[in-house]
């Protein structure tokens, strides 16, 4: 049994068909802060770096940094 933690970072855009496209990033550097994260998703989007089923990313929508524990309680038998 083990008790593992992950943690992500997910900025979510809006993009020109009017949906949402979420990128997530494993293990964001400690200390990130807000307006570093703006600052990288306004980079993403004027550079069109990434362009989907529902066209490019022309906004940002959301972001988060997302902290997950998992604690696992059962080992299964060795045969």
């Amino acid at each position: 049994m083990a008790v593992t933690s992950k943690k992500v970072l997910r900025m979510t855009f809006n993009n020109a068909m009017g949906g949402a496209v979420s990128l997530t990033l494993p293990e964001p550097k400690a200390g990130l802060t807000a307006a570093e994260i703006e600052a990288a998703m306004d980079l993403i989007i004027a550079k069109n770096i990434f362009f989907g089923t529902g066209g490019a990313f022309i906004s940002k929508k959301d972001v988060k940094i997302i902290d997950t524990t998992t604690e696992d309680l059962y080992d299964a038998p060795v045969a």
